[in-house]
């Protein structure tokens, strides 16, 4: 492993074992299994899961998906009368109405722990250090002892399914531990056979099956089987190979399947059969095809300092170092999704795939008013699009639980989910009153898979994947909107801000989101040549629909349909603020972005760690890149722990993926047909490079700048057509190139130049030529 005088930029390490898991234990993960190292010196601890281990939905006590258990036919329809008479209704009146106990939900389950307990007590560690190589997705340990230097490493292979250590040393009989398992529940059953160590049972909450395999493998040395553990003594190396799984299946409603035995085995069988070295190198490749994709420059160096240590002094971007901690936090947020969402796995929930208790704050579930999608903000503008099969997935099978929902509770056709769901197609309501009312959550999760289509052009994935899902979600909104009696408009009614304020007719948030979506439906059924009835029904709503966006008497973008907003409101909820970010109906350069930064003023720069990540976004996308980085910066400092995960508090990872997603549109924005390049770079970043942003067009971007004006830009086209390029370096002296050394003479549309590009071929807008800039210089690859 790398020693502390030959630093990495986009590795965390520091100088002792953890002893904290939220705050400083090191993460792996291959979407689907997730573990936490902690690196001790006489003994190791590894926290692992499974993310399909949940208590709750079927099998549990009094399960029923949050749907009302008897009618209550003119519930919704008194709520609203109540609204239309008095313009308000509070969260509790409403909650008594429309909630109900929430009844079987639960919560994500660790797995449990893998000790390996070192004989005797070693002799002073030297040397020590803790890492976690984002480049490799390797966690790494290493010391000396006694005059032997002692290694470990670990990962979570994609490919394999298997968590896999390796424990060596750089004298031959020197490797010795007793490896065993810990859980907080006693609803399992250990067994040792053969140096495999099987645990074995059922949830006792729903009666899951589960099951995790450890094979451990030796050379040299013995290796000796007890009823509950294994024992390695006087090795010359070990590896281990750690496999789990569950009965559970995305199928609505049983959600239940094959027993896990077979394919728990099956997996451990296959890695058991390679070498140590195979088993990495296939998970270097399979990791390094989507992390190699965006490398970011923002001149820093390599820091010289433990990880932990360069988060406390961190002075806001004014040094190389600062630097260091923010290009790494960017990678971080990459490196999270990959390890936390791959194929075949759950969708990222509020830990990822990460979660050591058997009551996890927030169940470790999936909250839909903001945080599940939020996860996904990255994904695409930062070229890792495989990450998102399982959300993909994941709101496909809310369908149908949804359209039960969506019949009984509202008498509408299509599909909705509330504030918070788990794997088990929960898209009813329970009753904690600030929380509990959300049908546009719908709405907002399908904007990630229309936003796929916009990406990549891929039509056969709209027609066959989004649409139907954004169809089912239209067609819920387009029964259910109600007419605001004072101005005829359609409205969401009942209709709730997060998490503040009472219930009103069409707070802003909510007619933004039905905006987006029933745009966004129209755009494709046109694009698909399908539904003329459905595509008229959406276009007459949309010429009632209320716009959510106005502006205020003090200059604000107004929360609710009445100018009801307080100028001392430091609430971390900005929802209404939508339209600007995740939306696109909000452009920098007129009166509402100028009523949205009036918003984003009053309400400070405060808020806790997803609320930070999401202000950076919003002041990107108003092309402010120094308020942006202000923001990226008080994430940085108060809303960051040690290992650099975010902190809600508690941990909380959507802050991760939001504020990597904030410093993607610092450096490219994309969401008018215009790739956007450098939109908000902040003065702290004057000289850099990034390689491989996506743009909307199937269009990958790299960049270089200097002096806080790009100098390069490469762009490879996935598709023929007009490519549209804005930049400041075009109102100066630039030449346009194509891959083959030709100088293009592009059309010009005010500062937007217009490309005639084709499928397969690159163009390089290069600044005036220079002596340390010549022409003919390749293009970043």
């Amino acid at each position: 492993m790398r020693r502390a005088d030959t630093p990495d930029d986009l590795t965390l390490w520091y100088d002792s074992p953890a002893t904290d898991w939220e705050t400083q234990a090191l993460p792996i993960g291959n979407g689907a299994l997730g573990a936490m190292v902690f690196g001790g010196v006489g003994g190791e601890r590894i926290q692992f899961n499974e993310k399909s281990l949940w208590t709750g939905g079927p099998g549990s006590d009094g399960y029923d998906f949050g749907d009302w258990t008897s009618p209550r036919p003119n519930a919704i329809a008194e709520v609203r009368a109540e609204i239309d008479r008095d313009g308000k209704v509070s969260p509790a009146a409403v909650a008594a109405r429309l909630g109900r106990p929430r009844r079987g939900f639960g919560a994500y389950q660790t797995f449990g722990d893998l000790w390996l307990d070192m004989p005797g007590t070693p002799g002073a560690a030297t040397g020590y250090r803790r890492e976690l190589s984002l480049r490799d997705a390797i966690a790494r340990v290493g010391y000396t002892s006694d005059g032997v230097t002692y290694s470990r490493e670990y990962f979570a292979s994609h490919p394999g399914n298997v968590v896999v250590g390796r424990i060596s040393a750089d004298e031959k009989g020197k490797v010795s531990f007793t490896l065993r398992t810990s859980s907080p529940r006693s609803d399992r059953r250990v067994s040792v056979s053969k140096g495999r160590l099987t645990v074995r049972g059922a949830l006792a909450d729903n009666g899951m099956r589960f099951e995790s395999q450890v094979q451990v493998i030796t050379r040299g040395g013995t290796r000796t089987d007890g009823t509950d553990r294994i024992t390695v003594a006087g090795a010359d190396s070990a590896v281990f190979v750690l496999s789990a799984g569950t009965d559970y299946a995305d199928v609505h409603p049983a959600y239940r399947g094959a027993d896990p035995h077979a394919r728990v085995t099956s997996a451990v069988d296959r890695a058991a059969g390679k070498s140590y070295e195979r088993l990495r190198s296939d998970h270097l490749a399979d990791h390094r095809k989507l992390f190699d994709r965006v490398r970011l420059d923002l001149g820093q160096r390599a820091p010289a300092v433990p990880t932990d240590r360069l988060r406390a002094a961190y002075t806001g971007g004014a040094s190389a170092d600062d630097r260091a901690l923010e290009a790494m936090f960017f990678a971080y947020g990459r490196y999270l999704l990959i390890a936390s969402s791959r194929e075949g796995s759950l969708p990222a929930n509020l830990q990822g795939v990460w979660n050591d208790s058997t009551n996890p704050p927030w169940s470790a579930d999936y909250h839909v008013n903001i945080n599940l999608q939020m996860n996904y903000w990255l994904a695409e503008q930062t070229n890792l699009v495989e990450t998102t099969e399982p959300y993909d997935r994941y709101i496909r099978s809310m369908v149908a639980p949804g359209a039960k929902t969506a019949r009984e509770m509202f008498g509408a056709r299509g599909w909705v989910v509330h504030n918070e769901t788990n794997p088990f197609g929960f898209t009813g309501v329970h009753d904690w009153a600030t929380a509990f009312w959300f049908p546009d959550a719908a709405a907002w999760l399908t904007q990630r898979m229309y936003e796929h289509y916009r990406f990549s052009g891929d039509t056969e994935y709209l027609r066959e994947t989004a649409y139907p899902v954004m169809k089912g979600a239209a067609e819920f909104w387009l029964d259910t909107l109600h007419t605001d009696p004072r101005d005829g408009t359609l409205v969401v009614s009942p209709s709730y801000s997060p998490e503040q304020g009472d219930f009103t007719a069409g707070a802003s948030m909510s007619q933004q989101i039905v905006f987006d979506l029933l745009t966004n439906v129209l755009e494709a059924a046109k694009e698909l040549e399908t539904d003329e009835a459905f595509q008229a029904e959406v276009t007459a709503a949309l010429a009632r629909l209320d716009p959510g966006i106005r502006i205020g008497s003090w200059g604000q973008l107004q929360e609710w349909k009445e100018d009801l907003d307080d100028r001392g409101n430091t609430h971390r909820h900005v929802s209404h603020l939508f339209a600007l970010h995740p939306g696109r109906r909000i452009t920098a350069g007129t009166p509402e972005s100028e009523a949205a930064r009036v918003s984003l003023t009053a309400r400070g720069d405060g808020g806790t760690g997803w609320s930070k990540a999401w202000k950076i976004n919003f002041w990107a996308r108003l092309l402010d890149g120094d308020h942006a980085h202000r923001m990226l910066g008080e994430q940085l400092r108060g809303s960051t722990l040690d290992n650099l995960w975010d902190t809600h508090p508690p941990f909380q990872i959507d802050g991760n993926f939001g504020a990597t997603s904030g410093m993607a549109e610092m450096l490219l924005q994309s969401r008018h047909d215009t790739v956007h390049v450098l939109p908000a770079l902040p003065s702290a970043w004057p000289t850099g490079s990034v390689t491989g942003l996506r743009a909307w067009g199937d269009v990958t971007v790299d960049v270089s700048w200097r002096d806080g004006e790009a100098d390069r830009i490469t762009l490879r086209a996935g598709r023929t057509g007009l490519l549209r390029v804005r930049a400041d370096m075009i109102g100066g002296g630039y030449h346009v190139l194509d891959d083959r050394g030709g100088t293009l003479d592009p059309g010009r549309d005010g500062d937007v130049l217009v490309i005639d590009a084709q499928a397969g071929r690159s163009y390089t807008v290069v600044k005036e030529i220079t002596r340390d800039r010549p022409l003919d210089e390749a293009p970043l690859r």
